[in-house]
């Protein structure tokens, strides 16, 4: 997969900056008043790009749709409904839900034409890490984040795969904080190790790969924290570390807490790699970086996407756009 190397606006970060030429905002729906939604929603509401004409859920008393009231945004107890009732109630919708309600909301919403930002680890659409394929990924009418630990570790798998030869396995262990994990993200576990695993594989190209997600319960709550190994037959150490430099960088526009623990180094016979993300503290406080992680990802992706339908005009539908190919 080739990487876009395009320096983002850092997503969701307090000082965006005003939108260029005062155009239209895209028009966003966030379906799913988790913790991932409601965290979600703060970080659209401050975009330059972004407008978010509903939030959904089920319960009209949940903390997140409190919240979206108390912002000022449209809410809906209908779920997915909602959307299907008044179609023209957004351009974009990020599902926030669970990845079993993921595969059974993009049947509906791709008839309505709607392009689909998922944040659950559904594996139906086009698999989207902005500082690896973000341009690419566009082309498509569904974009998936992946995971919170996908987004941290597969911009460095990706790495190791562009700079080693024959890469045996990989394995990555993400640590986060008990208390940011939400009863969807514990539904999904299994789903959640499958779909890295896979993500893993398909960046980096090793034969193998492994995913493991431990929530901890410390008090204090624990950074989110996240190591890559890599077993590789002959490691450029040097080679590595340049290009994690660059990476650091690029992924740092757009999530500003994303900082390298432990640099790139040989232990034993493994590369090893430890990145820890902070969060900006928007719903939860900074130590749920796995929120930032993904939603910071997820809200640079709409924002991209939002660039190139203000350059390409809005005469398509925001589907029809997407699979004409939006890479730059």
């Amino acid at each position: 997969m080739k990487s876009s190397q395009n320096g983002n606006r850092r997503a969701g970060a307090p000082d965006g900056g005003a939108a260029d030429g005062g155009a239209a905002k895209l028009r966003v729906a966030i379906l799913g008043s988790g913790n991932i939604g409601t965290d979600l929603l703060i970080k659209a509401l401050r975009s330059p790009y972004l407008e978010a004409t509903l939030f959904i859920g089920r319960n009209l008393s949940s903390p997140g749709m409190v919240k979206a009231h108390s912002l000022g945004v449209p809410i809906s107890d209908r779920s997915i409904d909602a959307i299907v009732d008044d179609p023209n109630c957004c351009d974009l919708v990020f599902d926030a839900t669970s990845a079993a309600d993921a595969r059974r909301h993009w049947g509906i919403l791709e008839k309505l034409g709607k392009v689909v930002i998922d944040m659950t680890p559904a594996k139906v659409g086009e698999m989207c890490v902005p500082a690896v394929n973000l341009s690419s990924a566009l082309e498509h009418p569904n974009l998936n984040m992946v995971t919170c630990g996908g987004q941290a570790s597969i911009p460095l798998a990706y790495l190791i795969g562009q700079t080693q030869t024959d890469v045996e396995y990989v394995e990555t262990v993400s640590s986060i904080a008990s208390r940011s994990a939400g009863p969807a993200t514990r539904l999904n576990i299994d789903e959640y190790v499958e779909t890295t695993e896979n993500a893993i594989q398909a960046f980096s190209g090793a034969k193998s790969a492994k995913a493991i997600l431990i929530l901890n319960p410390a008090q204090p709550c624990i950074d989110m924290q996240t190591t890559v190994f890599a077993k590789v037959a002959n490691p450029d150490i040097e080679r590595l570390r340049a290009a994690v430099d660059g990476m650091l960088r690029n992924i740092q526009e757009y999530v500003p807490g994303y900082q390298m623990v432990v640099e790139p180094t040989v232990e034993g016979g493994r590369i090893i790699i430890t990145v820890k993300v902070q969060g900006l503290g928007d719903y939860l406080p900074k130590y749920a970086g796995n929120l930032d992680i993904i939603n910071c990802a997820a809200i640079a992706a709409a924002e991209e996407y939002a660039r190139e339908r203000r350059r390409t005009g809005p005469a398509a539908s925001p589907q029809e756009e997407a699979r004409q190919g939006l890479s730059r």
